[in-house]
């Protein structure tokens, strides 16, 4: 017998009821689910799913699962039922020394009870709280475990967390792995419908990041439209590196990969430059994404820079004193981070960024091993990576000089930027608004209809500039953007203080139609692309101007969609005008305050960010330089288009 088998059979009899340790009891998840999963709205509801994944993801890691399939489905009382299978050992279904029931009840019962704290059961684990399966027992109005091990197949079910039956055995089987089946509780969730395209997203994301394990994932709610996908990369993150390239044009054709075992740290990283100006780079810890970044992606940022640098001064690229930035360094740059690490640091409970110091120096270390390598390996590829840095630092220091010449001591100064804002008397950001609009006589109309005390009135003239098409530099030079950059008062990029918003309240006003909605998209990709932090703090609004104005004698009612109008024309009898508001330079000062100022009648939508993939993938589509998925954008949603003739 090889020793390969020796030490996996050894592992599969060390994972038995002794390898799960208790620290204690289940209390308080139902009082306070928040906690737990971080919210009881959409996202926390979604987080139930991932807590029982990543516990079959943990098999994969640890080299006893191979497949995981995930299923929505409804019961007949229409609620949303989920079902997780894996393949991997099954769990422990002997009695527990120290609860003296099942090790499966005990990890579904006992908070912070599993097999990821001895380093034994799991050299890399992402559920390293151990309170994964028991809060989502706890909040569920039902759950069945089915256990597939030492040929038997075990089930037991609860309610609420609590048990209803005991383990018992319902048949044999020669199959290994872990069913569990849960419905979330109705009392705790504001919603319990799952979102397909949600659980599909990360599933894949799942598959991406470890090479060679199927992720299946199946939508039977309706009979009459099943959704399905099935994932599986060989390549791993080098076919995610693609996926999230597809639509751009790669600067050079194959994905840079690195990848090393140091100190049992194993690090993983595939990258590719585009032609693009954005920056895309994805940050993951034992499969959960970083959201914040942390030492791995420091690590790499910080060797990219002074690899790049080494190499451009060594092959004579450079001019005399040049020198690139991070910024520079990374200018149409896609990368994924990954590292498994057997006992990673993470910065609070939402695991949203890593603290190791250790795992800065060994990212280091693997890129100074395998990146320079590349470089001395393919000089032409260098050539251009740092050609196209050049070009940033470059168009970089041009623009600093130009802002250097033009910079006032205080954004209010004289000279064109006064003239454009006109600033509201409060200084509390808390309280300001700020509110862009298009166009002079809508700008005009704004700021004789505000409240001068906390809104400020930023007009625009003409449409701002594209930056999914142009440089950070072009950009600066813009006035329009310069104009916004230097009223919010935060900087951009890696020099972006969101803490020196001077507003928490941003609000784009454009007109109702084809015009009006294509600056603000213009808009919302400057901010996601330059000022992504207010987007994420929930600063930037949309303003929602009315379509109709309804007259009946001295009585006036505004509707804000087709549907309204049609209802109020219900209700009124009699003779009335209806106006059809083309701009909102049609209205006077008092109408645009009364129907999209006034905070006491007007609608504003929230922008917020709950899939930087996503999002990053549709404003490339939609302003990128790629025709082809615009085009079959159009095609597709074309149906949809209204008010074309406005």
């Amino acid at each position: 017998m090889d020793e390969k088998k020796l030490e996996t059979i050894e592992a599969e009899k060390k994972y038995d009821s002794s390898s799960i340790q208790v620290l204690e009891g289940l209390e308080a998840v139902r009082k306070r689910p928040g906690m737990y999963i971080g919210s009881t709205g959409p996202r926390g509801l979604h987080h139930l799913v991932w807590e029982i994944v990543d516990n079959s993801v943990d098999e994969a890691l640890a080299g006893y699962c191979t497949q995981i399939d995930v299923e929505i489905s409804v019961d007949n009382f229409g609620n949303n039922v989920i079902t997780v299978v894996d393949n991997g050992r099954g769990m422990p279904t002997d009695i527990h020394p120290k609860t003296h029931v099942s090790a499966t009840e005990t990890i579904f019962t006992v908070l912070h009870a599993g097999g990821k704290f001895d380093n034994n059961s799991y050299k890399v684990s992402g559920g390293l709280h151990g309170v994964g399966a028991s809060v989502v027992n706890a909040l569920s109005q039902q759950l069945e475990v089915y256990v597939r091990r030492n040929g038997k197949v075990y089930t037991q079910r609860y309610e609420k967390g609590h048990p209803v039956t005991t383990l018992e055995i319902i048949g044999t089987t020669e199959e290994t792995g872990t069913t569990v089946k849960f419905i979330p509780d109705k009392e705790i969730f504001e919603t319990t419908i799952f979102d397909y395209e949600t659980l599909r997203q990360r599933i894949q994301e799942l598959a991406f990041l470890n090479k060679g394990l199927k992720l299946t994932i199946k939508d039977s709610r309706n009979p009459s439209n099943i959704k399905s996908g099935e994932y599986h990369y060989e390549g791993g993150i080098i076919e995610y590196v693609k996926f999230l390239n597809r639509g751009k044009k790669p600067l050079h054709s194959d994905v840079i990969i690195v990848e090393e075992n140091i100190e049992d740290t194993l690090i993983e990283i595939a990258f590719q430059y585009t032609e693009d100006y954005s920056c895309n780079i994805k940050s993951f810890t034992n499969n959960i994404i970083n959201n914040e970044g942390g030492t791995h992606e420091e690590g790499f940022r910080n060797s990219l820079t002074r690899i790049l640098n080494n190499y451009g001064k060594n092959a004579n690229i450079f001019k005399k004193d040049e020198s690139l930035s991070g910024d520079d360094v990374r200018e149409g740059l896609t990368a994924i981070v990954s590292c498994k690490i057997s006992d990673p640091q993470f910065e609070g409970q939402t695991k949203t960024k890593l603290g190791n110091t250790e795992v800065r120096r060994i990212v280091s270390q693997a890129m100074t091993d395998k990146f320079e390598a590349y470089l001395l390996e393919n000089p032409s590829n260098a050539k251009m990576i740092v050609e196209k840095s050049l070009l940033a630092l470059r168009a970089r220091l041009a623009a600093k000089r130009a802002r250097e010449a033009t910079r006032r001591k205080s954004p209010l100064d004289s000279l064109g930027f006064a003239s454009k804002l006109s600033d509201c008397r409060t200084k509390d950001p808390q309280l300001a608004e700020m509110y862009i609009v298009e166009g002079d006589s809508a700008g005009g109309s704004a700021k004789m209809g505000r409240e001068s005390y906390y809104q400020a009135i930023l007009p625009l003239r003409g449409k701002v500039l594209n930056v999914e098409k142009a440089a950070m530099s072009k950009a600066l030079n813009n006035k329009e953007i310069l104009s916004m950059i230097q009223a919010i008062g935060t900087g951009i990029g890696d020099e972006m203080q969101i803490e020196n918003a001077r507003y928490h309240k941003i609000v784009i006003m454009t007109d109702a139609d084809v015009d009006g909605a294509h600056i603000r998209t213009l808009l919302l990709t400057f901010f996601y692309r330059f000022m992504r932090p207010i987007i994420e703090k929930g600063y930037v609004y949309i303003a929602q101007p009315p379509l109709y104005k309804i007259q009946q004698g001295k009585k006036v009612e505004y509707a804000y969609s087709d549907e309204e109008l049609n209802l109020k024309l219900s209700e009124i009898t009699g003779k009335k005008d209806i106006q059809r508001y083309k701009g909102l330079g049609e209205m006077n000062p008092e109408q645009l305050w009364e129907t999209t100022m006034d905070p006491k009648n007007r609608i504003l939508l929230q922008v917020t960010l709950n899939d930087g993939e996503k999002a990053d993938e549709v404003f490339s589509m939609l302003m990128g330089e790629d025709v082809e998925p615009r085009r079959k954008f159009i095609e597709e949603n074309a149906v949809f288009a209204q008010n074309l003739d406005i």
